[in-house]
C-alpha cells in the first residue's frame, strides 16, 4: 500500500518533534499536525517559562542578601508586566526554532488538531486527511482541576503565565512539584501566597526528609502552607474569590491557582474509533519500543504510562525513530532519572528514597545539614541538606537528595556517577573541591543511620 506519508506525527511537544525531524531529516515522508503552538508544554507553557519566573522571583533574595557583602541597593520595584512580555518574546524565539528545525529537516507541518479514523489514517479539523505507514501520538498532557462547587473561577498553570496583572492574594491548590514551584516564585515576586495540600505532606512520592525540609523553608520565606487542607467551595464577591476549606475556615484571594495534577491528552483523538483503550487518566499504555497495542500506532511522551518529563519525553521520541526507521532497536531508559524541582529553595533528586530503598535492602544514610558560607555574610538562616543512601551490601550509591543553591547542576553530574553504578567508596576517593557545597558530597565519612 502506498502511503502519504512514512509518518505522522500528533502533536508538536518535545518528544513529537524529536521523533518527527530525525526521521525527516533520515529522507522519509513526515507530516505532523500541532493545533496550538510548536514546542509543547515545556517550551509554551511549562519548564522553560517556569525558570524564567523563578529566576526573576529570585532576585528579592539577591537584594536583600547584597547588604551583607556590602552593596548598596536602592529602591526595588517589580513590573509583573514587563516579565510576562520577556518570556513571550523568548517563547516565540524558541517557537520559531522548533518550526524552523523541523522544515529545514523536511517535515509537513500542519497547524490543525489531528483525529485518527483508522489504523493507517489521520483527519485533520482543515478538512484533509492523509495516511501513513506509522502514527505517533505526542500529545502531552493537560491540567486537571477536580469537579468543585466555583471551578469555573480557577486558573491552571496554562493560565499563569498569561495574566495580564500580578495578583496581591494568591491561593495555590496542590502539593506537587508544579504547585510548590508556582508558590515559591509567586512568593519571591511579592504575592500574598497561600497554600493548600490535602495530604499531610507536599512532595508525595520524594524522600520524606526533603520533603519535610522544604516545606519548613517555604514557611519560614513566607508561603502560608496548609496541609490537610482541602477546598469545599469557591465563590466570587466584590474583593475577589472567597474559597471555603475543609476546616470550615473562609479565605480571600484574588486568584486561585489549582496545581492538582495533569493528566493526559488523549480526549477526542479518536482513539476509540481504532479500539485503542486508556487507562484510568486517559494515559496510552506501551511497550519498552513505545508500541500501542495497534502495531502502526505509537505513542511517546506525558501522553504515554510513563515518566512525564520532557528530557524523557526527547530520549522516548528519538528511541523511536532508532527502532522503527533505523533499524536499530532502542529503548529508553527510565531509571535513575536526575530531577530537580525549582521550589525556593530548589531540590536535586536522583535514584531511590531513603524509605523506598529499605523497603529494598539494608541501607546506610549518610547526610549533611549545613549553612551554605552564601547564606554567612547575608545573614539568612536557611540551611542546606545533603543525603546519600547506600546499600550495604553492594556499597553502591541508590540515591542522592540535595536541597539548596543550585542543586539542580549538582545533581545532573551526580546522575552521571550513579548511572555508572559509583560506589560510597568512589565519591570518598574523589578529591574535594573547597570551598563549595559540593564538596560536601565527598566528604560525609560515618552514617547516620543504617537499617
Amino acid at each position: 500500500m502506498d502511503f502519504d506519508f512514512d509518518l505522522f506525527v500528533i502533536g508538536g511537544g518535545s518528544g513529537g518533534v524529536r521523533a518527527g525531524r530525525l526521521t525527516a531529516a533520515a529522507g522519509y515522508r513526515v507530516g505532523l499536525a500541532e493545533e496550538y503552538r510548536m514546542g509543547g508544554t515545556c517550551v509554551i507553557r511549562g519548564c522553560v517559562p517556569k525558570k524564567l519566573m523563578v529566576y526573576a522571583s529570585a532576585f528579592k533574595d539577591a537584594f536583600e542578601d547584597a547588604a551583607g557583602f556590602g552593596w548598596s541597593v536602592g529602591e526595588t520595584r517589580f513590573d509583573w508586566a514587563k516579565l510576562i512580555a520577556a518570556k513571550d518574546a523568548e517563547i516565540a524565539r524558541l517557537e520559531g526554532i522548533y518550526h524552523a528545525n523541523l522544515e529545514k529537516a523536511g517535515t509537513r507541518i500542519f497547524a490543525a488538531r489531528a483525529r485518527l479514523v483508522d489504523a493507517h489514517t489521520v483527519s485533520l479539523s482543515t478538512g484533509e486527511v492523509f495516511s501513513a505507514k506509522h502514527i505517533l501520538i505526542a500529545t502531552g498532557g493537560t491540567p486537571f482541576v477536580p469537579a468543585i462547587e466555583g471551578a469555573e473561577h480557577v486558573i491552571t498553570s496554562n493560565e499563569i503565565f498569561h495574566l495580564e496583572s500580578q495578583p496581591k492574594r494568591i491561593l495555590i491548590v496542590g502539593g506537587g512539584y508544579i504547585a510548590c514551584e508556582f508558590a515559591g516564585i509567586m512568593n519571591g515576586l511579592g504575592t500574598n501566597v497561600t497554600q493548600f495540600y490535602r495530604g499531610a505532606q507536599i512532595l508525595r512520592g520524594f524522600d520524606d526528609e526533603v520533603r519535610g525540609h522544604v516545606a519548613g523553608e517555604m514557611m519560614t520565606r513566607g508561603v502560608n502552607l496548609h496541609v490537610g487542607t482541602d477546598v469545599t467551595s469557591i465563590t466570587r464577591v466584590d474583593g475577589g474569590l472567597l474559597v471555603k476549606c475543609t476546616n470550615g475556615a473562609l479565605t480571600e484571594v484574588d486568584q486561585i491557582l489549582y496545581a492538582t495534577g495533569r493528566n493526559p491528552a488523549t480526549a477526542d483523538l479518536g482513539l476509540d474509533r481504532v479500539g485503542l483503550e486508556t487507562g484510568r487518566r486517559g494515559e496510552i499504555p506501551v511497550d519498552q519500543w513505545s508500541q500501542t497495542a495497534i502495531p502502526s500506532i505509537y505513542a511517546v511522551g506525558d501522553v504515554t504510562d510513563r515518566v512525564a518529563l520532557t528530557p524523557v519525553a526527547i530520549r522516548e521520541g528519538a528511541a523511536f525513530f532508532e527502532t522503527v526507521f533505523n533499524a536499530n532497536p532502542t529503548m529508553a531508559d527510565h531509571e535513575d532519572i536526575p530531577t530537580a524541582v525549582f521550589t525556593q529553595p530548589e531540590i536535586g533528586t536522583v535514584g531511590l528514597s531513603e524509605e523506598a530503598a529499605r523497603e529494598l535492602e539494608p541501607i546506610e544514610v549518610y547526610r549533611s545539614d549545613f549553612r551554605p558560607m552564601l547564606n554567612i555574610l547575608a545573614g539568612r538562616s536557611e540551611r542546606m541538606l545533603m543525603k546519600m543512601i547506600i546499600s550495604q551490601a553492594s556499597r553502591r550509591v541508590l540515591g542522592v537528595h540535595i536541597i539548596g543553591h543550585s542543586a539542580a547542576e549538582m545533581i545532573q553530574m551526580v546522575g552521571i556517577a550513579i548511572k555508572m553504578g559509583a560506589t560510597k567508596e568512589d565519591f570518598d576517593r574523589t578529591m574535594a573541591l573547597h570551598p563549595s557545597a559540593a564538596e560536601e558530597l565527598v566528604t560525609m565519612k560515618e552514617p547516620v543511620r543504617a537499617g
